[in-house]
């Protein structure tokens, strides 16, 4: 089994491109408007995020770390968000067209940058050119198979009980008409799609909602077609359980790891965790025993080659912010993002996070970035992600070594990574008092065998092959032979 290297080394940035930043170079027709920057994002619309704005971010980017960019769809669409998609192969005049989409692989690329869009292949919308056909001409149009079409004539834009949406639709919303997979048609066009983007240059796709094409031969297709376009891409599912299913080597590479999310936040956010509902985001505090265990319950899922490309993320546009989920206790997401930055997988950080963005779920944490705000800015949270990432890229064993968690008592764990030579040790205190421990480690044969990374904090001594540790309260220290 195979998985694309340049993963496995990669920090991932998620951008919802409407919220991100505006660039002046898009030209826009005269006359359109945008919602004011910063307007408040349960007001919805449209407040001009672009591609040559993300452009225009990129030494943001580059100086935080990020080497690779995952962006929430930007093909023709009616909703700022673009799940709605009404024209596969164009993207977004709003964003800039194809020509901003040019702009940044090509400008990301030069900077040894990777591009991820996101695919949407389960449903379309009503304006979506096959279905405004069916609209228009009823069960005498050609194209009245690729969709699942209960009666006529079509609601389109029903919204009650009594005249409910008569085709099938994305929880049943009419706006989000379901494509119909098993029509030979529709999965040669979503193939041509998919083809032709990966020519255009991406470096891969995040699937929406993949477990709702029910099919494994379609997959097993869309497999063959992404690795015959480009053998490197990326192929991430947005599963949020369990995902044995795809990721057997002949669907996806890896999966938005949801269950890492859900473990992470309950175990460092254990005691200012809010109380959350979401069906398919469970939490619910964990000590250190239970966190160990939930970790390699999730890395015993799946081939090692998986575990090292799972996107490893603390929240996303589906999700209230991880700070705003951990009652913003800033402790607590640093020691998240710490050990999102020490573990196997991709590191996935959604835009505004470093600077300490918070706020509950969709449509709240889709605002717009504070550019032109930085007082609201948390400089020191910032520094610390910069230092968090570069730590994984100054260290390779952070990101390719194996793992094995050797200590998990109260509220301190304790894992090691090894990677040839190379060897990392890395503890955790989520308590508030400083952390005592000791512990056996074969190859802690001499004093001076470790060294500790310095914004680690605490002490440590080495003696007969025993290493001596206090780590500071809500605190993480990493050692290095």
């Amino acid at each position: 089994m195979n998985t694309p290297n340049w993963v496995k080394n990669a920090v991932f940035y998620q951008i919802f491109p409407d919220r991100f930043a505006r660039s002046a170079r898009t030209r826009h027709p005269r006359g359109i408007q945008f919602k004011p920057w910063g307007t408040p994002p349960e007001e919805q619309g449209y407040q001009g995020g672009d591609l040559h704005g993300i452009v225009d971010k990129l030494d943001y980017l580059q100086d935080l770390g990020v080497t690779a960019l995952y962006l929430n769809p930007v093909f023709s669409s009616a909703s700022n968000h673009r799940y709605h998609a009404f024209d596969y192969m164009q993207v977004d005049p709003l964003l800039g067209g194809d020509a901003a989409l040019r702009d940044l692989l090509d400008s990301a690329h030069a900077r040894g940058m990777y591009v991820v869009l996101d695919g949407v292949l389960n449903h379309a919308s009503r304006g979506f050119w096959p279905f405004h056909h069916v609209l228009e001409n009823g069960p005498n149009s050609p194209y009245v198979d690729w969709f699942f079409i209960n009666d006529w004539p079509l609601r389109p834009y029903s919204s009650d009980d009594k005249n409910p949406v008569n085709y099938e639709a994305w929880w049943g919303m009419p706006a989000l008409p379901k494509l119909n997979t098993n029509n030979p048609g529709v999965r040669d066009y979503l193939f041509e799609v998919t083809r032709y983007w990966l020519d255009f240059g991406i470096d891969g796709w995040r699937l929406d909602v993949p477990s709702e094409i029910d099919d494994d031969d379609f997959w097993r297709e869309y497999r063959r077609v992404v690795k015959a376009a480009n053998p490197r891409a990326y192929i991430v599912g947005e599963i949020w359980t369990e995902a044995q299913r795809w990721l057997q080597g002949d669907m996806f590479d890896a999966v938005m790891n949801y269950l890492f999310t859900r473990n992470t936040l309950s175990f460092f956010g254990a005691s200012t965790l809010r109380k959350f509902e979401h069906n398919e985001l469970p939490m619910q505090p964990l000590d250190a025993p239970a966190f160990a265990q939930q970790i390699n319950q999730m890395h015993a899922l799946y081939d090692w080659e998986i575990n090292q490309v799972q996107l490893n993320l603390l929240d996303s546009h589906d999700t209230p912010r991880a700070l705003w989920l951990m009652s913003d206790d800033k402790s607590a997401l640093r020691l998240s993002l710490f050990f999102q930055m020490t573990m196997p997988g991709a590191p996935c950080i959604y835009y505004g996070d470093e600077i300490g963005l918070t706020s509950a779920g969709d449509p709240h944490c889709r605002a717009a970035f504070p550019w032109e705000q930085e007082s609201v800015w948390d400089h020191d949270l910032l520094t610390f992600y910069k230092q968090a990432i570069a730590l994984r890229h100054q260290n390779p064993v952070l990101r390719t070594g194996s793992f094995e968690i050797i200590y998990a008592e109260g509220d301190v764990i304790a894992f090691r990574r090894i990677l040839g030579e190379r060897r990392a040790l890395v503890v955790f205190n989520t308590g508030k008092a400083v952390a005592h421990l000791t512990l056996h480690l074969p190859e802690a044969q001499q004093a001076g065998c470790f060294q500790a990374w310095p914004q680690g904090g605490g002490s440590y001594r080495i003696e007969n092959q025993h290493i001596t540790l206090d780590v500071p309260a809500r605190a993480a220290t990493v050692l290095f032979n």
